[in-house]
């Protein structure tokens, strides 16, 4: 049973990682297909055709094209359950700073992000079984303060790769760089709750660089579990 009650208009910082903290993601293809689910899932709506919706959606990516407000993309907007305020995808685990909208918004939102992955993962590999190591781990975001410090966390992540360190505005499976400037999703992502609480951008980056923000959430959500 989860302890952390999930209420609508509050905010959350969701993770998971992969069984036995074995990668998730193994390939280019791998993280397109996630960054087309967390964007896409928001609301209920059902995609007839998700091959080649992903498809399109990685072709987009690749070349540089930002999203913009078509029909399926108004559709998702007005009919979200839940809102993505930012994310960051590492080979083994995954982070991601949610706000509630509805009821059960966040609860089938995972659900479907986690069933429809590892079913592709399985498909793809020719394996079965798990992906994640059990349910997603929930810390429910108590004040503002937390909320700055979970953005911060999330887009440091990447610093823990070999190379990341000092670069993680370029880190192409975070949405930092969207923070940066180029807002490759549009209305997809909420970046205002975080970027209007600063002048500017290199505000905000010199804050996630001053927060000293490296708390293993994975430790902290044993700790509150336990």
């Amino acid at each position: 049973m989860r302890s952390t009650i999930i209420a609508e208009g509050e905010y959350y910082h969701v993770c998971n990682r992969g069984m036995l903290k074995q990668q998730i993601f193994n390939s280019k293809q791998d993280y397109l297909r996630w960054l087309f689910s967390i964007t896409h899932f928001q609301s209920s709506i059902s995609f007839s055709e998700v091959a080649e919706t992903v498809k399109k959606f990685s072709n987009d990516f690749r070349q540089h094209r930002v999203l913009t407000s078509n029909s399926e993309v108004r559709e998702i907007i007005n009919k979200r359950t839940v809102k993505l305020v930012a994310f960051t995808l590492m080979p083994n685990h995954f982070h991601l700073l949610l706000k509630e909208i509805k009821e059960g918004g966040i609860a089938t939102y995972m659900q479907r992000l986690q069933n429809s992955f590892t079913k592709y993962s399985n498909i793809k590999n020719e394996t079965s079984g798990h992906l994640f190591q059990g349910p997603y781990r929930l810390v429910h975001i108590a004040d503002n303060d937390q909320l700055l410090y979970t953005s911060a966390y999330i887009h440091r992540n990447c610093r823990e790769l070999k190379g990341w360190k000092g670069k993680e505005i370029g880190y192409p499976w975070s949405s930092y760089q969207d923070f940066a400037g180029l807002n490759r999703w549009g209305k997809l992502i909420c970046l205002e709750t975080i970027l209007e609480q600063f002048d500017s951008f290199q505000e905000y980056k010199d804050f996630i660089d001053e927060s000293g923000a490296k708390e293993d959430i994975f430790e902290s959500i044993a700790k509150i579990e336990n």
